[in-house]
Parts: C-alpha cells; structure tokens; sequence
C-alpha cells in the first residue's frame, strides 16, 4: 500500500527513498500545531510542503526551512493529510533509535497528531488513527504492537511527543478490537 484511500492526497518535497534493505516495520506516533497550540491553520501543511512563510508567525522565522515531513498528518476533526508514500522515507523521526537500530526513518512510517503535549486528542483522531494504523499494520505486517511507539520513545530526552494526553490504552485497544493487531 502506497497510500491510504482515506486521505487526502498533498506533495512534500521532504522524502527520499528507503534504503533497498529496509523492512517497513515501524509505526511511530507524533504531534504537532502550528502555531504551537493552535490549530486548524495551514502551518502544518505549508510547513510539510515546504511552503512555511516567515512573516505569517514570530516562531516560524525559527522554523523556516526546515525540511521536515510525515507520512500522514491527522487533524483535529478526524481528517486525514497524506504527504508521502509509505512506501518511502518521510523525514519525520530525525535522529532516533529503535530496540538499538539507528535512522528509523528508514524502517518507519510518521503518523502526526494535530494537537501538544498539554492537550487531550479528539474523539475523531482516535477513531481516524485507528482506522489507519489498522490499515497500515495490515500491509506492513512487520509493525507489530510492540512496534508502535511515540515519537519520544526512539528520540530519548530530544522529543516527548504525542505528550502525556495522548491515550495508549484507548488507542491499542481499538487497534485490537478492529484488527487484532495488538495481539501481534
């Protein structure tokens, strides 16, 4: 599966191939508002499109040019953004490590969550989220539950994200309930 049917198609020039050895195997979970704690504004996809203007916010002239992306990017109301292939190398993870192996880019997909560490996620990310990692767990049987972290799990003391409010019962529960991929 090169993309999820239930997205929404977008274009980030912040991608690359993965390497020809990589297993996709990794599922990590992010957040992220722009302006930090705002929501529903274009920054997020202006910034994963590389479209971000400087003037629009003060915390944007720290962030401008960055090159970043997700695989997908899930807002507040449930809707889905798809800015790269799973099929290849979102850069969303930066420097990180998983169970000892480097450069997790290379064998993960990005999930983004609008949303802060200091806020709970809506009802409809949930349920959006769950839908797709189920989809994406199922074409990539590699991600296994055990294989399904936040971002702050493989970049130690860099990123604390999707933050304390993010739900991981609620979440692995559902994951389990429509697909059995918890039990993997």
């Amino acid at each position: 599966m090169k993309t999820y049917p239930g997205a929404t198609q977008k274009h980030s020039p912040f991608y690359d191939e993965r390497p020809s050895d990589a297993e996709i195997s990794l599922l990590v979970i992010h957040n992220i508002s722009l302006p930090p704690g705002q929501f529903n504004t274009p920054g997020i996809e202006q910034l994963f499109t590389g479209t971000l203007n400087p003037d629009d916010d003060n915390f944007y002239k720290e962030i401008a040019g960055l090159k970043v992306s997700a695989h997908c990017v899930i807002y507040r109301d449930g809707s889905i953004d798809q800015f790269v292939p799973f099929t290849q190398r979102a850069w969303h993870a930066g420097v990180s490590v998983f169970q000892g192996t480097p450069r997790c880019n290379d064998y993960a997909i990005g999930i983004e969550m609008e949303g802060t560490d200091t806020q709970p996620y809506t009802d409809a990310q949930y349920h959006a989220l769950i839908q797709l990692s189920t989809s994406v767990c199922t074409a990539f049987p590699a991600i296994t539950a055990g294989r399904i972290v936040g971002h702050n799990d493989i970049a130690f003391g860099r990123k604390t994200d999707p933050g304390p409010f993010f739900d991981w019962a609620r979440y692995r529960s559902g994951l389990f309930l429509n697909a059995g991929v918890a039990g993997r």
